[in-house]
């Protein structure tokens, strides 16, 4: 079974710092590509960014400039920084994962979520 395991969420004032970090457990064969979205309350999931394995990343241009995604496939982790904490950052922040895996001896590949980690940004 595979799991996405995110931690680093919680409540910091504007202008304030906060890294995300997931990982990766479970049996795989590859992964392709990590990455984040978030959820703000009342509206629909997000891309926030994401690395492919080739290092390649994918950032949303509210991101641009305050948020810095890196990973590593190999260890299976994937990091979010994020700087100049706006309110307006406040959401749930999933972790997202593209494996492949073998199920009843059939290499599958599927999207795989974390549970989320919030973060709040409030004085």
């Amino acid at each position: 079974q595979v799991r996405l395991v995110e931690s680093g969420g919680g409540l910091v004032q504007p202008g304030g710092s906060l890294r995300l970090s997931c990982v990766v457990s479970g049996s795989l064969f590859k992964i392709y590509g990590m990455g984040w979205y978030r959820q703000a309350p009342g509206k629909e999931r997000e891309l926030v960014a994401v690395i492919s394995r080739s290092g390649e990343t994918t950032v949303s241009e509210f991101a641009k400039g305050r948020f810095t995604i890196s990973g590593d496939m190999v260890k299976r982790t994937v990091d979010l920084q994020i700087n100049s904490l706006k309110p307006e950052d406040t959401a749930i922040y999933y972790c997202y994962a593209d494996i492949s895996r073998y199920i009843d001896s059939l290499l599958t590949r599927t999207e795989y979520w974390g549970q989320g980690t919030q973060v709040t940004g409030s004085s």
